[in-house]
């Protein structure tokens, strides 16, 4: 579109001379319309308007792209922009890298890796088989990202300002109801425990005063006057000491000194402190943080398109890669009346079980939601399935020495080294089995191994 572009402005020019002034009037107007093509093509193509590069890695526009850019080795520091799409450098890119590129900085889908020799599939161990039919459900296959359950969470703080003087719960430690975690000396607290035994003491007089004034308004000495007012005098007492005894309790005070003991209101996992030996801290400072995280929830990020078949109370299957390919089951307890603004998506939340603490706050997993009925699906041996930065990869056998790695979605197991696929290939395609980790290699620029296969990022 560039070139085509180019060639129409010089048509023009050399028109031009021989024009006249009625033509003159026409020029602002086609070229208006030029411009106008032109910002159509780019917007068609995801460009940036004001310079002309992917927007998605458009430097000028996204400051904080540069580092990431920098880092890789791949930057321009004449004209500010990454090298490989640095519009001056490579002007025939039309601001668009070589190859395909992603969010998730994996393999383009339709990457095609030929061979330099047609014995080389066979040398390097390069097995085949076809892809057959299996029989699942229309089934949602969705990101999920593990976090806390809220009403887990014990945000523990100091009671009153103080010095510490002993910590004893350590990050990742497990810690039952109850248990101190550490102990502070206040003066406030010190000033509450003298007030304390003053009050003590009063109630000890009061209510011996109370009983002589009673004893002597029994044998007729006394006015009954007399003994109200000492039985008054004793329940000010007393209130004034439950009060205070009330405060110490609360803070957590025992004996005397100031010293008082900050305890673990919920059974689970210390998960932050802020807190240090000798460290003065403020009324309602936060000094721990604890989880118990034998119940986590997972939140899957529903597509907009997909919300009309997504209802409270689903099955949901979650599978976290990072543990194996292990499985957790769960229902739909909720779903956000929102839509995220950035990614179309709702969220979902899942109460799943936690046996061992397995599951951590901030896991990435994938989950499955069954909402139709029995389909038609893809089945493949688990050895086609490779790990390609963030996403899963097989790799299509197009000619004996020609391979196209394609991005598959995993929709479940089917059973014994099988897993069956909700896209990426189709029943009948030849897809590799053995050997594939080098097809891969060959798609990851920084991977060792690279330089035995020519790479065509050309997509489908």
């Amino acid at each position: 579109m560039r070139r085509i572009l180019t060639l129409v402005t010089l048509v023009t020019l050399a028109a031009a001379p021989g024009c006249g002034k009625k033509d003159e009037t026409k020029a602002p107007a086609a070229a208006d319309q030029s411009a106008a093509k032109t910002k159509e093509a780019r917007e068609a193509a995801g460009l940036c308007q004001e310079h002309g590069v992917l927007q998605a890695l458009c430097t000028k526009c996204n400051p904080k792209l540069a580092p990431v850019f920098q880092a890789k080795g791949d930057w321009c520091a004449e004209h500010g922009f990454p090298m490989s799409v640095c519009p001056i450098h490579f002007p025939e890119r039309g601001g668009k890298p070589a190859v395909d590129v992603s969010a998730d900085d994996a393999p383009a889908d339709g990457t095609r890796i030929i061979l330099k020799g047609k014995d080389t599939a066979r040398l390097a161990g390069i097995e085949t088989t076809r892809a057959v039919a299996g029989r699942g459900r229309a089934e949602i296959v969705a990101p999920v990202t593990i976090g806390y359950d809220a009403a887990r969470v014990a945000q523990v703080s100091a009671r009153a300002p103080g010095v510490v003087k002993q910590v004893s719960g350590e990050i990742g430690a497990w810690v039952s109801a109850g248990a101190t975690l550490a102990v502070i000396e206040s003066a406030a607290v010190s000033g509450d425990q003298s007030r304390m035994a003053a009050a003590r003491s009063r109630v000890q007089t009061a209510e011996a005063n109370y009983r002589r004034e009673a004893d002597l308004e029994k044998k007729g000495i006394s006015a009954k006057k007399e003994v109200q007012a000492a039985q008054q005098s004793l329940r000010e007492a007393s209130a004034e000491s439950e009060a205070l005894q009330a405060s110490l309790r609360g803070v957590g005070a025992t004996g005397s000194g100031g010293r008082y003991s900050v305890k673990a209101p919920v059974s689970g996992t210390v998960t932050q402190r802020t807190v240090s030996l000798a460290a003065y801290v403020d009324s309602n400072a936060p000094l721990f943080e604890i989880v118990d995280t034998s119940t986590m929830w997972g939140e899957v990020a529903i597509p907009e398109a997909d919300l009309g078949n997504v209802k409270k109370g689903m099955p949901v299957v979650i599978v976290m890669d990072a543990l194996g390919g292990r499985e957790f089951r769960g229902s739909i307890a909720s779903i956000a009346p929102i839509i995220d603004p950035q990614t179309r998506t709702a969220r979902a939340r899942v109460r799943l079980p936690n046996a061992g603490g397995v599951l951590r706050a901030n896991m990435y997993g994938q989950a499955r939601i069954a909402v139709g009925e029995a389909r038609s699906s893809t089945v493949v041996p688990q050895g086609a399935i490779q790990r390609a930065k963030s996403v899963k990869l097989a790799f299509v056998r197009l000619k004996p020495d020609e391979f196209e790695a394609r991005r598959v979605q995993v929709a479940s197991s089917s059973g014994g080294n099988m897993v069956e696929l909700a896209s990426g290939v189709e029943v009948g395609e030849e897809i590799v089995v053995a050997g594939s980790f080098l097809l891969k290699t060959e798609t990851l620029k920084d991977s060792i191994g690279a330089g035995c296969c020519e790479v065509d990022a050309e997509s489908k």
